[in-house]
């Protein structure tokens, strides 16, 4: 991404008291921190359509087994990386381009007592600081929306992938309906919303190297 898109993405979703901000609201909820569990955290971590739900639906399709190695890029606070880690057994590297959603995803990973197989760290999903070959599966969920150059991006996770490995997309797609309606979950302005279509995201996808295996169409549920 450029720099220009990048400090715009950081400034939506960033914020320097989110980790006071989350506790407290815990707190007020009646939760002991010193005793979280990702079941309570799953309201409040997981930002994408249909929450937890979608989460466990996409790691079955994808298979997901406790010998797997899994990078979730655009991990936000944490919730994906911790539902996978805790439901599944695997190991998960978690990489967000928001340093404060990093910091934050560590401090409540190790609340619930999963840092031992997680870790975050701060990164360009157009530019994973991993070596080639590096995870088995590849996951992402609503990430995609917020980054213009989709070939670099679909090519960094193929890149990244061992041979056979999986890439589980689970993204916000241009529909029929007309532009954008601005603000949206993912941006306040066009400026930083790059949205395609079902038909460009199988293109990119093909070219970049991959097989499409399984595709589901959501938006019903996701109305609902």
């Amino acid at each position: 991404m450029s720099d220009g898109v990048n400090r715009a993405v950081k400034t939506h979703y960033g914020s320097p008291h989110l980790a006071q901000a989350i506790i407290a609201a815990l707190e007020d909820a009646g939760a002991d921190i010193q005793r979280l569990s990702p079941e309570e955290l799953a309201p409040i971590d997981e930002f994408h359509i249909r929450g937890r739900t979608a989460t466990l639906e996409l790691a079955q399709a994808a298979g997901l087994r406790s010998t797997m190695r899994v990078l979730d890029v655009g991990s936000g606070i944490g919730g994906t990386s911790r539902c996978l880690a805790k439901e599944f057994g695997c190991r998960v590297t978690g990489i967000d381009l928001t340093e404060e959603y990093c910091q934050v995803a560590s401090m409540l990973t190790e609340k619930v007592g999963l840092d031992g197989l997680i870790d975050y760290q701060q990164g360009n999903a157009t530019d994973l600081p991993f070596e080639d070959n590096e995870f088995d599966v590849v996951w992402t969920e609503h990430v995609a929306m917020n980054i213009p150059d989709k070939r670099r991006l679909y090519g960094e996770m193929h890149r990244v992938l061992r041979p056979g490995g999986t890439l589980a997309i689970h993204d916000v797609l241009a529909g029929p309906a007309g532009p954008v309606l601005f603000p949206v979950p993912w941006a306040r302005t066009a400026d930083t919303s790059f949205l395609v279509s079902p038909e460009a995201l199988r293109e990119l996808l093909v070219e970049s190297g991959f097989t499409v295996s399984d595709w589901k169409d959501t938006t019903a549920e996701a109305r609902e």
